[in-house]
């Protein structure tokens, strides 16, 4: 059994939802970032936060793997390397945003970034519409992790007015937001 903890209104959502879609038995501790709880396990204060046999493992991205493809397999390398470039070319970009807006301290936010985030996004996304196959999911006929970091950061950028033009990852976002696993999450 697995604790994680984490607010679902942060990076933990996607934790929670792969748990969801594995099927994993877990224990949800909504916890906000530097609270006690979190501090207590995670001496960063980030979220999400999973708990494995006594051990904290930080990070989405790094619980993800932790609960996917076993390593050495050419789908891990795959899985990876699509995780790894989402993560450069979306999340990052979308924090940046998002630490200009709110999670600095006032005086060191510099909102003239933000148009530039924005416009980098969407180049970043286009890029990637351009490049995909015909394939139901990001890694083919079932979805990996780069499948749910997508849908993540998609919805991020939706809240955050990030706009972008991609049919094709809209609709691989829409399949995954229409997943049992999705919807349970969302109820928490």
């Amino acid at each position: 059994m697995y604790e994680l903890i984490g607010t679902t209104k942060s990076r933990a959502f996607r934790a929670l939802w792969l748990l969801e879609e594995l099927g994993l038995d877990y224990t949800h501790f909504p916890a906000n970032p530097r609270s006690d709880e979190v501090l207590a396990k995670a001496p960063s204060g980030k979220i999400p936060v999973l708990i494995s046999d006594g051990a904290a493992i930080s990070d989405s991205v790094a619980i993800m793997a932790f609960l996917a493809h076993p390593a050495g397999s050419l789908e891990r390398a795959r899985q990876d390397a699509m995780t790894n470039r989402l993560n450069d070319e979306l999340d990052a970009v979308l924090w940046m945003a998002a630490k200009h807006s709110f999670a600095l301290p006032e005086a060191q936010r510099v909102p003239e970034v933000k148009p530039a985030l924005r416009w980098e996004f969407a180049r970043n996304v286009a890029n990637l519409e351009a490049e995909i196959d015909e394939a139901p999911y990001l890694a083919g006929d079932t979805p990996t992790i780069p499948d749910f970091l997508l849908t993540h950061c998609l919805g991020w950028a939706s809240n955050a007015k990030f706009d972008y033009d991609a049919p094709r990852l809209e609709a691989l976002a829409q399949r995954m937001r229409a997943r049992e696993a999705y919807k349970r999450t969302r109820a928490l």
